[in-house]
């Protein structure tokens, strides 16, 4: 989730499916909620992750029709990125 998610409808329906939203409120809320800041920390890595993933063409394309060569080629992308970065 991000900010522009934050509303009590959708973070009403993240936890009925069993989710913990770490989502901060936005500035204006009237009722700010508590919220782990170094969990959501860890959701800018994540999000680097997926975008560096993304500049490999056939884990953007997903060429690949079975799931298991799919995760075979994302594991070997994250090893090249490992490598060149």
């Amino acid at each position: 989730m991000d900010r522009a998610y934050e509303g009590d409808k959708t973070r009403s329906l993240a936890e009925i499916q069993g989710f913990i939203p770490v989502v901060p409120p936005k500035s204006n809320r009237k009722k700010p909620w508590e919220y782990d800041r170094e969990i959501y920390k860890l959701r800018n890595e994540v999000e680097r992750l997926i975008r560096r993933l993304k500049g490999f063409r056939r884990v953007f394309t997903r060429y690949d029709k079975l799931d298991i060569v799919f995760e075979g080629v994302v594991m070997l992308a994250m090893i090249f990125d490992t490598i060149l970065c």
